[in-house]
């Protein structure tokens, strides 16, 4: 069975086995090793292509960068930004790259793929506002974007769908399967990786009540809740606000429409296509329903989860009930 290659560990330099032979170890719940630095569990080669793109990369103010812990809705919040972003570039909705192109080959990630093996990227193909996405938590990226004024959008999602999803995904990614408990188990510890959960949230969270201008924080469930009104805040966020006139001929509902699941998740693109890590498009695609969880954990499970996330964030004014 090929095994994507950030789940590996044979891309790694000397000097990044150097680095995580010291580093406390586990297992994440489908068996890869992951590894904690700074507070944070990560696969050994997502590791190395951080601390690559701490090094190498060079922020742009104008650059806007899409994060997420996994499974959060990070293939429709890229969909929706660059088709936002690139509106003006791509008038006919008919020939936009959207439907040629997966959204995670035109927003590709920082430390899994641009910085991945060690390589410094050729970025100056890049149309400007350069949008980037990564998993790292806040901590990581701020020192990787090096006091940059440039544009953070985060999406988070309930944790219990989070799991689930993440369940459903490394299961189809690995063609096995994988214990539900075991997944369970290992987000309630906080051992996973990008995790723990509450810590990754928290700290885009903090940011955003901080410094609002620079972070911009999303739910997955008010984004389907009421999507018109959530895009419509994107754009103000991203300073590019739809016109009296774009509202009129539809616009936002013509963006809405194109990024939709049923829409992306139908595409030819992303029912044969890979990434360049080898993961098949059409498992970025499930169901992307809000409460899903409720169909795979017990009511148990579910409060165990909340209790331990409710416990984590108390005081910050952040809540998931």
């Amino acid at each position: 069975m090929e095994v994507p290659e950030f789940l590996r560990d044979d891309k790694l330099s000397e000097e990044s086995k150097n680095l995580i032979s010291r580093l406390a170890k586990d297992k994440n719940f489908q068996g890869t090793d992951i590894c904690n630095y700074k507070g944070c569990w990560y696969f050994f080669n997502a590791l190395q292509g951080i601390l690559h793109a701490q090094t190498h990369f060079h922020p742009q103010d104008s650059d806007v960068f899409l994060s997420s812990f996994p499974k959060s809705g990070t293939t429709w919040l890229k969909a929706l930004v660059f088709a936002l972003i690139h509106r003006h570039n791509h008038h006919h909705h008919h020939h936009h790259p959207l439907l040629a192109r997966n959204p995670h080959d035109l927003v590709p990630f920082l430390e899994l793929r641009l910085y991945f093996k060690n390589q410094i990227p050729d970025l100056s193909g890049f149309p400007s506002p350069r949008l980037f996405a990564t998993h790292m938590p806040f901590p990581m990226l701020r020192e990787t974007i090096k006091g940059s004024p440039s544009k953070i959008v985060y999406i988070c999602r309930d944790p219990k769908d989070t799991l689930v999803s993440a369940w459903h995904f490394y299961g189809k990614l690995q063609r096995q399967e994988i214990r539900l408990e075991t997944v369970f188990d290992s987000y309630c510890r906080g051992v996973h990786a990008w995790g723990p959960f509450w810590d990754h949230v928290l700290s885009y969270w903090k940011e955003s009540v901080k410094n609002p201008k620079h972070v911009f924080f999303m739910r997955y469930e008010e984004l389907q809740a009421d999507p018109t009104v959530q895009l419509k805040r994107l754009a103000g966020f991203l300073e590019c606000p739809f016109t009296e006139e774009e509202e009129k001929s539809g616009a936002v509902d013509q963006i809405l429409k194109l990024c939709s699941f049923s829409s992306l998740s139908g595409l030819e693109v992303n029912k044969t296509g890979k990434t360049p890590s080898d993961i098949d498009f059409k498992t970025l695609f499930r169901k992307g329903e809000v409460g899903d969880w409720a169909n795979y954990l017990t009511p148990e499970m579910g409060k165990r989860i909340d209790d331990i996330v409710e416990d984590k964030l108390r005081g910050s004014g952040l809540t998931f009930l």
